[in-house]
């Protein structure tokens, strides 16, 4: 396919690069801000875009790769555009396209991305149409970028999006706020990479609900105590362990 991103983010740069992988043809890259429009299009081999007026009508797509708070005014200054329009968001509804005249839909990757990333992650796609025909072209796009594709609405994408958060954000913020502790603490956070990565790779054979340890799930309150004193000085942290500690312990009760 011939294929116009516009944006020059994260998302932006790995989905562009995917499609430049899969062999489809860059025709350009959009972004306000000339110099990050070219730094993308000289990586994709597309010419540079700074204004809307200026795209090619010739792409068979065209993908919305920013901000989410962005794509509605990206949308509306493609008012009339009548030609296959895409974004990449897991919360912005696909209506927000129609504005642009033509076919639209959603192409939103379950992935964290960043730009940076030297191998590109194995991404699950899910794929919106506005119309049967408009489904089966993002849905053809995306075979070609990943070999997890599933069709979902709004409202599905909506709640995968809200698992997402809660399962990738979240964690990493725990993350986070463990390696602050142990910081302070002179204790090497890296000696705990093991155990995480242990604790994921379960989750490709086991329901986490029969992979769940620790004192909570003993119902080791002595232990929890302890624990809960080392953390007065880390009030944030402290309410986490407790309430992570009352919903173990209300998941598997005695």
């Amino acid at each position: 396919m011939k294929i116009v991103i516009l944006g020059s983010g994260n998302v932006a740069h790995v989905l562009g690069r995917k499609c430049l992988m899969a062999g489809h043809t860059l025709l350009q890259v959009y972004a306000r801000q000339p110099e990050k429009a070219q730094s993308l299009a000289n990586l994709l081999g597309a010419a540079p875009v700074a204004d809307l007026q200026q795209l090619d009508p010739d792409a068979d797509c065209y993908i919305i790769a920013v901000a989410d708070a962005a794509i509605a005014s990206v949308a509306a200054g493609l008012e009339g555009w009548g030609r296959p329009v895409v974004h990449t968001a897991g919360s912005v509804p696909a209506a927000v396209l129609a504005i642009t005249g033509g076919p639209y839909g959603v192409l939103y990757p379950l992935q964290s991305l960043r730009r940076e990333m030297d191998q590109l992650p194995e991404i699950p796609l899910l794929v919106q149409g506005s119309s049967p025909a408009m489904e089966a072209l993002v849905s053809q796009l995306a075979h070609t970028l990943s070999r997890q594709v599933q069709p979902a609405g709004d409202e599905q994408r909506l709640r995968l999006h809200l698992a997402a958060v809660i399962s990738s954000n979240f964690t990493n913020h725990l993350f986070a706020l463990t390696e602050q502790y142990c910081r302070d603490q002179q204790a090497d956070f890296r000696l705990l990479l093991p155990l995480i990565n242990e604790v994921t790779q379960r989750l490709s054979q086991a329901s986490p609900l029969d992979t769940q340890t620790g004192p909570a799930i003993r119902h080791d309150e002595v232990t929890i105590r302890k624990h809960l004193e080392l953390l007065n000085g880390y009030p944030a942290l402290k309410e986490l362990y407790d309430q992570f500690s009352k919903s173990i312990m209300g998941m598997y009760p005695q």
